[in-house]
């Protein structure tokens, strides 16, 4: 049975689905955003006359786009909103957090684990992933590439779409037919929704486009989504429901922080004795807060320091035990 293992991290949590020691799909949630199902009283800080559309305040200072609200609502007024998308942060543009009205009693949004839970899950949090496939994860996010054995796909957030290129030197039918494990993994691995795109070689054959078809709804069966036929040029439209940032998005959107997190998580794994010692690049360094740095040395139990150095790669951080 498929069991979502989450490890609760300094500045993020992080999960996995595993079945049979096969990653299946990946979430990450940051705290300090607003995320989909809290519930607070906001301030209502504009509105177009006659429209049911506004933009709230809530307490962090962090803006929310509102839908629903009632005639009598006012600008300047407290009202109660239910969030139903996190901010989203694409090349090119900002989409503010959006929200509807509600009565029921407010809430903190639900964490990583509730949320996983409340869908009927199997939940368990661990100390760390078994065979961890995090750091891979990360650096497929950071990259937008993911191999397969017949070829590549590139995977690129844009304002309109997330876009899934496939690239290989099979011929067409079968190099579209290689890729849809591919696709269907990469899509779940860095937890895609919203508008996704998939560019598959240009199929002329009615057949050809009808196996892809069925092929591309197998592997996407588990997958709560809508989609077009594929058309002559190859390309397919998949719609699904959107309520955070995918991990390609927030890593793309700011691999720095994502970087820096990897390198904590590198400081909690070390095991020998002794003081610790993190290194990585300048802006790595900088962006490991001093609350992060903190909580660090509480879980570990040791002093810390962070050292910069020129040339490691953005991901190539990593931390040793030192004589104190």
């Amino acid at each position: 049975m498929p069991e979502w293992l989450i490890e609760q991290g300094i500045g993020e949590d992080r999960a996995i689905l595993v079945e049979h020691g096969e990653v299946l799909a990946a979430r990450l949630q940051r705290p300090g955003k607003l995320a989909a199902g809290l519930i607070e009283d906001a301030r209502l800080i504009a509105r177009a006359a006659g429209s049911r559309r506004g933009t709230a305040l809530f307490a962090t200072g962090e803006e929310a786009l509102v839908d629903g609200l009632a005639k009598d609502a006012q600008e300047g007024a407290l009202i109660r909103l239910q969030v139903t998308r996190a901010a989203m942060a694409e090349k090119g543009r900002y989409k503010r957090a959006q929200a509807r009205p509600a009565t029921a009693t407010p809430r903190p949004a639900p964490s990583l684990s509730d949320k996983l839970r409340a869908g009927g899950n199997a939940v368990r949090v661990v100390r760390r992933f078994t065979a961890d496939p995090w750091p891979e994860i990360i650096g497929e996010a950071a990259d937008g590439l993911a191999s397969f054995s017949s070829g590549s796909l590139t995977v690129s957030p844009t304002p309109a779409m997330t876009l899934i290129d496939v690239d290989g030197t099979l011929p067409p039918p079968q190099l579209a037919m290689a890729a849809i494990p591919a696709v269907a993994a990469t899509i779940r691995r860095l937890d895609l929704a919203g508008s996704i795109g998939i560019d598959f070689p240009s199929l002329d054959s009615k057949d050809d486009r009808r196996r892809l078809d069925d092929a591309l709804a197998g592997a996407l069966a588990q997958w709560p989504h809508q989609r077009t036929a594929i058309n002559g040029f190859g390309f397919v439209q998949l719609v699904a429901r959107l309520e955070r940032p995918s991990i390609l998005a927030t890593v793309q959107q700011d691999p720095v922080t994502a970087a820096a997190l990897l390198l904590l998580r590198r400081v909690e794994d070390v095991s020998a004795p002794g003081a610790i010692l993190a290194v990585a690049n300048a802006p790595v360094i900088a962006a490991v807060t001093p609350s992060w740095r903190e909580e660090a040395a509480r879980r570990t139990g040791r002093a810390i320091t962070w050292q910069a150095q020129p040339g490691l790669a953005l991901l190539g951080g990593f931390a040793q035990a030192i004589s104190s």
